[in-house]
C-alpha cells in the first residue's frame, strides 16, 4: 500500500516536472520573422518584399560584409590572392564551423575566402579580418562604416563571423539586398559562391556549401545561406540566366526546407515574368539650345545615361519619355550646367528623369567681345 503511494507520487511529480519543462521549453522558443525581398540586381528594382524593412537578427550572413571588404581589398591592389596570411591566437581560438586553423600556421588568401564562402569558417574570417585592419575590431569597425557607405541603414555588425554574438548582427532583407548587389560585381568570387565541395591543405580539409541552391539551380551564382538560434534559417542567393540577373534574399525562417524552396519559387518567377530593357529617349530630344546674350547664339546638349528599368513581360509599349527643356537660356553658360530634364514613364506615371545639361561653357557678350568678333567678321572678307 505505502509502496503504491510512493509510485503514485513519483509518476505525479514525474508528470508535473514534464509539464514543467513543456512550458519553459514554450517560453524560450524563438518566434523567427519571416522578412523577403526579390530584386533585380543591376537596378535594385524590387519586384515582391515582405516585411523587408524589419530589422532582425542575421547571424552568420554577416560574413558577406566580410568577404565583400576583402574583394574590395583585392580589386584594388591591396591584397592578392595567392598572398600568405600567418594564423593569430586570437583566430586559432574560434569555435563552430572552422577550417581548424593553428597558431602561427599560413594559408593564403584566396583558401581563406574558401573556407569562409564554402565552409562558413569563422577562424578563416577572423584571419582575413586581421589581414585586412590588424585586429578584429578595427575591422568591424570597417564593416559598419562600409554598410554606411552603401545605405545599410538599419544594419549593425559586432564581429567579422556572426557565430558569436549572432543576435547583434542586425539587418534588413532591404539591406542584406544591398550588400548582394554589390557583391555580384565581383566576378572573381563567383567560383567560390557556386562551389558545392573543396578542399584545403591538399585534400586534408573538407568544405562543403550549405547553400544547396548551388546544386539545383541553374544560372546561380552566389551568395550564402546560414543558421544560427538567433537569426533562424537566412539565405541570400542570386542567378544571372541570359543576361537578366535576379536575387533573393530570405531571414528568420525556421524550416530550412521551406526557406530554399521559396527562394527557388521567387527566383523562377522573377526570370518567367520580368524582363530588363532601356527606355527610348523622346523623338523630340533637341540638340542644342538658344543662348542669349552669349559670344555664341547656341550650346549643345547632353544628358546622362538612361538606366535600365525591370518591366513585366509584354509592356515595352507601357513606357514613356518627354523631354522639358526651356526655349533658350542667358550667358553665361558653364559646360555641365543642367539645362532641362527627360522624364520617363510607365503607364503615364512618373518612374525616373534623366538631367539635360550644357556640353559646353558660353561666355556672356560684353564691348570688347562684341569688337573682336565684328573686327574677325571683316577680316574675313
Amino acid at each position: 500500500m505505502l509502496i503504491g503511494k510512493i509510485k503514485g507520487i513519483i509518476v505525479s511529480a514525474a508528470i508535473v516536472l514534464a509539464v514543467c519543462s513543456e512550458a519553459v521549453f514554450a517560453e524560450e522558443k524563438i518566434e523567427y520573422k519571416e522578412c523577403s525581398i526579390l530584386f533585380e540586381i543591376s537596378t535594385g528594382a524590387v519586384i515582391d518584399s515582405g516585411s523587408e524593412t524589419e530589422c532582425v537578427p542575421i547571424g552568420t550572413m554577416n560574413k558577406l560584409m566580410t568577404v565583400l571588404l576583402v574583394a574590395e581589398k583585392i580589386e584594388n591592389g591591396e591584397m592578392a590572392l595567392d598572398e600568405s596570411v600567418k594564423t593569430s591566437a586570437a583566430a586559432n581560438s574560434m569555435q563552430g564551423a572552422q577550417i581548424w586553423l593553428m597558431p602561427g600556421e599560413e594559408m593564403s588568401v584566396e583558401d581563406l575566402l574558401k573556407g569562409v564562402i564554402i565552409g562558413n569558417a569563422n577562424d578563416a574570417s577572423v584571419a582575413l579580418a586581421e589581414a585586412v585592419c590588424g585586429t578584429e575590431s578595427d575591422f568591424v569597425e570597417l564593416m559598419n562604416q562600409r554598410a554606411g557607405e552603401l545605405e545599410m541603414y538599419d544594419t549593425s555588425f559586432t564581429n567579422c563571423c556572426g557565430y558569436y554574438d549572432d543576435s547583434s548582427q542586425i539587418s534588413t532583407a532591404e539591406d542584406m539586398s544591398k550588400l548582394v548587389s554589390e557583391l555580384f560585381k565581383y566576378d572573381f568570387l563567383q567560383p567560390y559562391f557556386v562551389c558545392w565541395l573543396d578542399y584545403l591543405r591538399d585534400g586534408g580539409t573538407e568544405l562543403v556549401n550549405s547553400n544547396i541552391l548551388v546544386k539545383n539551380f541553374s544560372g546561380i551564382i552566389g551568395f550564402k545561406a546560414g543558421f544560427t538560434e538567433s537569426s533562424g534559417n537566412c539565405i541570400a542567393a542570386a542567378a544571372n540566366i541570359d543576361g537578366k540577373a535576379f536575387g533573393v534574399v530570405l531571414l528568420g525562417y525556421e524550416d530550412k526546407d521551406i526557406m530554399f524552396s521559396d527562394a527557388k519559387r521567387l527566383l523562377n518567377y522573377a526570370f518567367s515574368n520580368y524582363q530588363i530593357m532601356k527606355p527610348s529617349l523622346p523623338e523630340n530630344m533637341p540638340d542644342e539650345i538658344s543662348v542669349r546674350g552669349g559670344v555664341t547664339k547656341f550650346v549643345g546638349l547632353e544628358y546622362d545615361d538612361v538606366r535600365n528599368i525591370v518591366i513585366p513581360n509584354g509592356a515595352v509599349g507601357t513606357i514613356s519619355s518627354e523631354v522639358f527643356v526651356p526655349d533658350y537660356v542667358y550667358a553665361p553658360v558653364n559646360a555641365g550646367d543642367k539645362i532641362g530634364e527627360i522624364h520617363f514613364y510607365r503607364n503615364g506615371k512618373f518612374i525616373f528623369s534623366v538631367d539635360i545639361n550644357a556640353e559646353k561653357s558660353v561666355e556672356g557678350m560684353n564691348i570688347k567681345k562684341s569688337m573682336v568678333i565684328l573686327l574677325k567678321f571683316l577680316l574675313s572678307f
